[in-house]
């Protein structure tokens, strides 16, 4: 009997870089992981702060991250900075915040906290990504932001998983933050050792110049930016509004049967609700990878018009089971056809996230100039400080609105998804344009 070889072919092909960077973003994200839904926990039963206090420094945490990417972009293209310093400076920055973290006794500590660890995130996310649309080819670049996307998804999930362990056997919550700056460190020494300064050497701009000035007139980045805007506020959607409307939607109309089976008169239960988000998060882990190879030849413009359409689909969907749900359309099969049908929205819905993040981060570098990578990436990442600023309060008042516009919040968002096609597909018109004139030129 012939046994053929086991291969390791059906990993990403890139360069080695990618994969100590993806290592490094899974260690960092463990980390992250154990202090992400505690921290507002530990801050109001252990410290005894207010939910306002912690919000409020939650709050300033995001302002701090706004500045840090525009200072990341600036650092990452500067000759006298670079990528690599950059991702330094962030590491070092957050780990100082977790030490302020561990040390914290009022409300100062945490905002102070914040501030450092807002800045540190911020400064993080456009030097990470401009190191991988520097090593890569654009053949490769799709696959690299998978890997790098899914290795952040495994590392916070581990994360959150153990913290939930350890707080149940020691209820000690200050060691969380101490675990997590420990691995900021080893992500500093990881970076300080394995990666290079990837910054072509190319003539920058001058400061003369503007180069932001510069970067917002491109006329195709501002269309992109404004699509950009849409999805990460859909993305917030999923975050914040949609496990809410499940647990508190209208569905006083529902049979008693159904009510007894797990769909109570308030929503779902947090028990279903759980599970539901929890399947959310795995199905986007196992088919990111898949999802991008799949992609691959259709390029990152094509790639993002099949996300939109997942979008507009996904939010039909939940529009469409929430009023059936509130008008007593009770399908054959009972709670269990009404739960198959929030997997599947949320199936969907994961399956456009998954199409969404590396195609974005891909199309943004397509678009810049090699010198100015790292400012056009931190342009691109503020559309998710934008987003999450305009999704959860949007949504909060459509949740608070009757019936009617509860439900029909979800088909506004539907149909919001042709302005994104639209952009994209005048996206593609001009990459086709592009693409021809170049061809008459040669």
């Amino acid at each position: 009997m012939n046994f053929k070889p086991f291969t390791w072919n059906w990993l990403p092909q890139v360069p080695s870089q990618i994969w100590i960077l993806a290592g490094g973003r899974l260690l960092s994200q463990i980390g992250t992981g154990f202090t992400l839904f505690y921290a507002p926990i530990f801050f109001v039963q252990v410290v005894g702060l207010s939910a306002t206090q912690v919000g409020l420094a939650l709050g300033s945490g995001s302002i701090a991250g706004v500045l840090g990417r525009f200072l990341s972009g600036t650092l990452c293209d500067a000759p006298w900075a670079g990528r690599r310093s950059t991702l330094l400076l962030s590491a070092a920055i957050s780990a100082l915040a977790d030490g302020c973290f561990v040390l914290a006794q009022d409300g100062l500590g945490l905002v102070v906290g914040n501030l450092l660890m807002g800045l540190g995130v911020g400064l993080y996310w456009p030097a990470t990504e401009t190191i991988v649309a520097d090593v890569t080819t654009p053949q490769q670049r799709g696959e690299a932001f998978a890997l790098t996307r899914v290795s952040d998804s495994v590392g916070l999930g581990l994360g959150v998983i153990v913290a939930g362990f350890w707080l149940q056997l020691t209820h000690n919550y200050r060691l969380l933050f101490a675990v997590d700056g420990v691995s900021f460190g080893l992500f500093f020494v990881l970076v300080f050792v394995a990666i290079a300064e990837t910054r072509p050497p190319i003539p920058l701009v001058t400061s003369r110049s503007r180069p932001w000035r510069t970067a917002l007139g491109d006329r195709a980045f501002q269309v992109f930016l404004l699509a950009n805007i849409l999805f990460t506020t859909y993305l917030a959607q999923i975050q914040s509004t949609l496990p809410l409307y499940f647990s508190q939607g209208d569905l006083s109309n529902l049979a008693p049967a159904v009510q007894a089976a797990g769909v109570a008169p308030s929503g779902f239960s947090p028990a279903l609700i759980s599970v539901l988000f929890s399947w959310h998060v795995v199905l986007m882990a196992v088919v990111q990878l898949p999802v991008a190879r799949w992609l691959r030849p259709w390029g990152n413009v094509q790639a993002l018009r099949l996300s939109a359409g997942l979008w507009a689909l996904g939010w039909g969907g939940v529009g469409c089971l929430g009023w059936a749900m509130a008008q007593g359309v009770v399908p054959p099969g009972g709670v269990s056809a009404l739960s198959l049908g929030a997997f599947g929205v949320l199936g969907i819905l994961a399956l456009a996230t998954v199409s969404y993040l590396p195609a974005s981060a891909a199309l943004v570098v397509d678009l810049a100039p090699p010198s100015q990578r790292g400012l056009y990436l931190a342009l691109s990442s503020q559309c998710w400080a934008i987003g999450y600023f305009i999704g959860p309060p949007l949504g909060g008042w459509a949740l608070d609105q009757d019936s009617a516009l509860r439900h029909g919040f979800w088909f506004a968002l539907a149909l919001s998804v042709s302005l994104c096609w639209g952009a994209l597909s005048w996206l593609h018109q001009r990459s086709g344009q592009s693409e021809r004139s170049a061809q008459s030129g040669q």
